[in-house]
C-alpha cells in the first residue's frame, strides 16, 4: 500500500493513501458475500441469492459504500501502522465519501486522503533566567476570629422576632419563585430550580446573587413583595448568566440569633479540642500553613505563567478535547458529591456551552503541563517509585475509612510529586520577588451560585485533603 505523509496545522499528520486494484477487489467481494449470506429474498435460499439479484435489492451506491467503509478503515490502520505513526484520537477522512462513491471502481486503485493527531512538537525557548513577581500571603490572626465567630453563629439559637422588620443577621422562613426579567409585555418566565417554600436563610448579603437579600430587609412577617435580583455573568447556569430576575418572596417567619458563649464548652461542642485556648492554637497554625501553602502556589502560578510565554507548541484538537471533558467530569463529580442533580443542571444546550467556555482553560492547562513536562525531559527529573509508595502509604493511612482506588491514588501521587519537583527546579534557577498582598491583584467578592445559605465548619484537622482527583475516582 503506497502512503505519503505530510505535516498539518493542530499537530496533525496528514496521509495521502492509496489502496492497491487487487484489495480494492478484493474488499468488495467479501462485503458481498457477507450481503448474501444474511438477505433474505423471496425465492432463494439463504446464502444463494445471485449478485446480481443482490445489488438490484440493495442498489449499487449501498454495496460500494459498504465496502467503501471497510476499505478506507482497514486503509487507514494499516498506513498508521506501516509509517509507524503514533496516534492519538480518531483518524479522520479528509476527501469527501460522496466523491469516493462516485469515483469507486471495484478492481482499481483507490485513492483517498485522511488526518491523525499526534502528540504535539514542544519547544522552550527558555526556561532559566526568568524574573517574576509574586504576591506573599501573611498571616492574619483576624481570620482565627472570623471563623470561631462564623462557628458561633451557626451554634446560636434562633428567636422568634415580632413587632419589627427583617434586617442583615436575621434568619428568614421564606417562599420564594425566581422568574427572568422579561422586556415589554412578554410572558415571565419561570427559573428552573429557583423556587423552594418554607426555605431558611440567613441575611447575609455576601452569600446569595446580588439582589436577594436586599429586597427581603426591611420585609415584614407576613409581607409578599417583588424582588429584583442579578444573575452574576460567570453564574454556571448559561441560560440565565448575566440576566436580571425578579423573585416572589413571602416572608413567613423571622427570627434572630442567641450566640452562645467562647468559652471551653464552646470548643468541646464544635471541636475535638477540650479549651478554647486549644483550638485557637490550632486554627492559628491552620491558617499559617495556609498562607505559605498560598505564597507557594502563588510563586510556581507566576514561574508557570512566564514559561509559557516562551513555549511553542501547536495543539491538537485530540488533546483540547481531553482536557474539556476531564474538567467537565471533574466538575459534575463535585456537584454530585454537594448533591446537586447534575442531570438537569447539565442539559444538551448547558453541556454545550460550558465546553465552549472551558476551551480557553484547557489550552491554558495543556501548555503549562507541557512546559513542565519539557523541563522534567530536559533535565532528567524523575520520581522514583519508592517515593510514589511512601507517600501514596501516608495518604492511605490518614484516609483509612474511605473508598480511595490505590491505582489511580499512586498516578495522582506520581502527578503532583512530580510537578512539585520541576516547580522546585524551576524556582531554584529563576528568579521570584515577593510582593505584599493585594498589590498584583485586586480581591474579588465572592457570590454563591445560588441563592441559598452557605455554611463554614470550624475544622481542626491538620491534614492533608485529597486531591480532588482521588475524590472524584
Amino acid at each position: 500500500m503506497k502512503v505519503t505523509q505530510e505535516k498539518l496545522p493542530a499537530s496533525q499528520i496528514g496521509l495521502d493513501i492509496e489502496i492497491p486494484a487487487e484489495k480494492s477487489q478484493q474488499t468488495y467481494d467479501q462485503v458481498i458475500q457477507k450481503l448474501t449470506r444474511t438477505m433474505n429474498v423471496p425465492g432463494f435460499r439463504k446464502g444463494k441469492v445471485p449478485r446480481q439479484i443482490l445489488l438490484q435489492r440493495l442498489g449499487a451506491v449501498q454495496v460500494k459504500a459498504a465496502a467503501l467503509e471497510e476499505l478506507i478503515q482497514a486503509g487507514i490502520t494499516e498506513a498508521i501502522k506501516q509509517e509507524a505513526i503514533q496516534a492519538i484520537g480518531q483518524p479522520q477522512l479528509r476527501s469527501s465519501f460522496e466523491e469516493l462513491i462516485a469515483q469507486y471502481e471495484p478492481g482499481k486503485a483507490l485513492h483517498f486522503l485522511a488526518a491523525v493527531d499526534v502528540q504535539p512538537e514542544v519547544n522552550l525557548t527558555q526556561y532559566t533566567g526568568l524574573q517574576v513577581k509574586a504576591e506573599e500571603v501573611k498571616y492574619n490572626s483576624e481570620k482565627v476570629d472570623k471563623l470561631i465567630a462564623e462557628q458561633q453563629s451557626e451554634m446560636a439559637t434562633l428567636i422568634p422576632v415580632e413587632g419589627r422588620a427583617a434586617q442583615l443577621g436575621d434568619v428568614a422562613i421564606v417562599d420564594f419563585k425566581g422568574y427572568l426579567a422579561q422586556e415589554g409585555e412578554e410572558e415571565p418566565q419561570e427559573i428552573a430550580g429557583a423556587s423552594a417554600d418554607d426555605f431558611q436563610l440567613e441575611l447575609q448579603q455576601e452569600r446569595f446573587i446580588p439582589g436577594f437579600i436586599d429586597g427581603i430587609v426591611g420585609m415584614q412577617p407576613g409581607e409578599t413583595k417583588e424582588v429584583s435580583a442579578q444573575f452574576p455573568e460567570d453564574y454556571p447556569q448559561p441560560e440565565v448568566a448575566g440576566r436580571a430576575a425578579v423573585f416572589t418572596v413571602t416572608l413567613k417567619e423571622l427570627k434572630e440569633k442567641e450566640l452562645p458563649e467562647l468559652d471551653d464548652d464552646f470548643a468541646q461542642e464544635v471541636s475535638e479540642f477540650e479549651t478554647l485556648e486549644e483550638l485557637r492554637n490550632s486554627l492559628e497554625e491552620r491558617f499559617r500553613e495556609e498562607a505559605e501553602r498560598q505564597t507557594k502556589a502563588n510563586k510556581e502560578k507566576a514561574l508557570v505563567d512566564e514559561l509559557v510565554k516562551h513555549l511553542e507548541v501547536d495543539l491538537p484538537e485530540t488533546l483540547i478535547e481531553q482536557e474539556v471533558n476531564a474538567m467537565l467530569t471533574q466538575a459534575a463529580v463535585q456537584l454530585s458529591q454537594q448533591g446537586i442533580d447534575v442531570k438537569k443542571l447539565f442539559t444538551q444546550e448547558s453541556v454545550a456551552k460550558l465546553r465552549e467556555n472551558s476551551r480557553p482553560e484547557a489550552i491554558e492547562r495543556l501548555r503549562s503541563a507541557l512546559a513542565l513536562q519539557e523541563i522534567a525531559r530536559r533535565e532528567s527529573i524523575k520520581v522514583e517509585k519508592s517515593e510514589v509508595e511512601a507517600k501514596a502509604k501516608e495518604i492511605l493511612t490518614q484516609y483509612s475509612n474511605e473508598d480511595i482506588d490505590v491505582n489511580r491514588l499512586r498516578e495522582v501521587v506520581e502527578e503532583d510529586l512530580l510537578k512539585e519537583k520541576i516547580t522546585s527546579w524551576l524556582e531554584e534557577h529563576n528568579t521570584v520577588e515577593l510582593l505584599p498582598e493585594g498589590s498584583l491583584s485586586t480581591s474579588e467578592s465572592s457570590t454563591e451560585d445560588e441563592p441559598l445559605e452557605a455554611t463554614t465548619d470550624v475544622d481542626t484537622s491538620d491534614r492533608p485533603a485529597p486531591t480532588e482527583e482521588i475524590e472524584a475516582s
